[in-house]
Order: structure tokens, then C-alpha cells, then sequence
């Protein structure tokens, strides 16, 4: 079917307390991994991608896969810009043919943030293409993101200002996640996420999920996380399958083998992630 946006499945997310799976894709074989996952599950997927690795290679390679995805199968899947950082790539992404597109301000000023992310909802919306934004600060490091200056946490107050002056769809959230790989175990906090829901009333997100426990997670999406970002855990699953395969295969030179393993490793990882959030079934 062709790629569909968002909008409609987080909305059916927060209606049916759950949460829909965002999975950063860097290649053609996490594209298919996660898909293969999706329709094991029945699963509704957003795939995304960051701006490095856009940068990588560009936007219409990783479109071209994931539109190639969608199309073979039942299930909703949506491509997303993750992390869009400035007001040309939301544009270039939007022309391309993203069906979800994120704007990421939360490292500027109130008030500049919400300037930044009104302009690309005004632009995305006669479109009927969603807008994520973020207000507040996921630590840590991935890709070409870094951020570890000031509180962590979005402030509740200025949340619901936020999406009001700026009508954005969706909302990423600061609730003490981090990008990369954390040091320690991670602990959210679910007071902070509690106050937020309590005055804001469309879909969250939560960024920096992996290495999160299922746990926490779960509470989460009790308390009002629709979407559930997961990159870093990705990337591990799949060069841990390639380096499997190589260290059993040394003399091994078709990428497709030691790639297939890597394809094991992130559709499995997916799946039980997919239970997790609750999705499996909802497509």
C-alpha cells in the first residue's frame, strides 16, 4: 500500500493505549528487517531517518526504500524525518515525499522554537503532513545530535504553550532519556511525563529509548507515549549479526550472507519491541 502519514496512527494509538514503533533505518537491509518484523507482528511501522544519516547518502535513497516497502505490503508504514534541524531540511523532506516530518528547535530559545516550528507546520499542514516538535532536551549523542546543556526536562507549562502557538501534531517529550548508549540504567521520569499529559492532549513522544527497560517503557505509554523512537539498539543488532557471521565465516565475501544475519538480529530486536509497545495486532 503507499506510505501513509502519522497523524491517524498515533491518534489511533492514544485511543487505544499503545504505542506505535519509530525505527531509525540506515540501509536497505534495516528497511526490509523492520518491515519483515512489522508484518510477523501486524504491526503499523514508522520508518525515519536523521539528518546525518540523510547526509549519507540522501533523501530520496532512503525514501526510494521505504516507499518500496510500503508498497509490497498491507501494513501502514510512514517514512519520517527524525530530528529535521533546520527549516530547509523539513522543506527538502516534505518535497521529497516524507509523510511525517520533525522539527527539532529544542536547542533554541523558547520563543525562537516555537517560532521555527510553527513556520513548518503552517507549511506542512495544507499538505495534510504532520508535524512533530520537541521542547525540552534528549542528552547524549547519535549521529550528528548532541545535547547536554541544561535541565533535561520539559517544562509542563510551557508545553501546552507550545502546542498551542504552534499547532503542532505530535509533541517529543524531555523525561530524562538520552540518545546513544547509556552508561548506567536509564530512569525516566513519570512524574514529569504525568504533568505534561495533564495539560497537553495530543500524541508524545519519546526519544532515546534504547537501552531503556520494557518496564519503564511500558509506563510510559500508560501515562500518554503514543510514539517510541528506537536507532541506537538498531545499529547494534545489526553489525552484532555481521560480526557473528564473519568470525564464524572469515573467508566470507557476499555482503548478502553476513547481511542476512544482520537482518535476523534487528527483526528480531523489533518484534519484541513491537510487544512491547502493544502494537502487535493494530495494523
Amino acid at each position: 500500500m503507499p506510505l501513509v502519514t502519522s497523524k491517524e496512527l498515533l491518534l489511533d494509538a492514544q485511543k487505544g493505549g499503545y504505542a506505535v514503533g519509530a525505527f531509525n533505518v540506515e540501509n536497505m537491509e534495516m528497511v526490509m528487517a523492520v518491515l519483515a518484523a512489522a508484518e510477523e507482528t501486524s504491526s503499523p511501522v514508522i520508518m525515519q531517518t536523521t539528518p546525518g544519516t540523510i547526509r549519507f547518502a540522501g533523501l530520496d535513497y532512503y525514501l526510494a526504500n521505504v516507499r518500496a516497502a510500503a508498497e509490497r505490503t498491507k501494513i501502514p508504514v510512514v517514512m519520517h524525518l527524525d530530528h529535521g534541524d533546520s527549516l530547509n531540511m523539513a522543506m527538502q523532506a516534505y518535497r521529497a515525499g516524507y509523510t511525517s516530518i520533525m522539527i527539532d528547535g529544542s536547542k533554541l530559545p523558547f520563543a525562537d522554537n516555537i517560532a521555527l516550528t510553527k513556520t513548518v507546520t503552517d507549511a506542512c499542514h495544507p499538505g495534510n503532513i504532520p508535524v512533530e516538535g520537541e521542547l525540552g532536551k534528549v542528552g547524549g549523542k547519535e549521529d550528528d545530535l548532541e545535547n547536554e546543556d541544561g535541565s533535561p526536562y520539559t517544562d509542563p507549562d510551557e508545553a501546552a504553550e507550545f502546542v498551542k502557538r504552534t499547532n503542532v501534531d505530535f509533541l517529543a517529550v524531555g523525561i530524562g532519556t538520552s540518545h546513544g548508549v547509556y552508561k548506567g540504567t536509564p530512569c525516566v521520569n513519570v512524574d514529569c511525563l504525568s504533568a505534561i499529559r495533564s495539560v497537553v492532549d495530543i500524541p508524545l513522544v519519546m526519544h532515546g529509548t534504547s537501552g531503556v527497560p520494557d518496564e519503564q517503557v511500558r509506563d510510559c505509554i500508560s501515562r500518554g507515549i503514543c510514539k517510541v523512537n528506537y536507532a541506537t539498539d538498531l545499529r547494534i543488532a545489526f553489525t552484532r549479526g555481521i560480526k557473528a557471521y564473519m568470525q564464524e565465516h572469515p573467508d566470507a565475501f557476499d555482503p548478502k550472507k553476513y547481511a542476512a544475519q544482520g537482518m535476523k538480529e534487528v527483526q528480531a530486536y523489533v518484534m519484541q519491541k513491537m510487544d512491547v509497545l502493544g502494537s502487535t495486532g493494530k495494523a
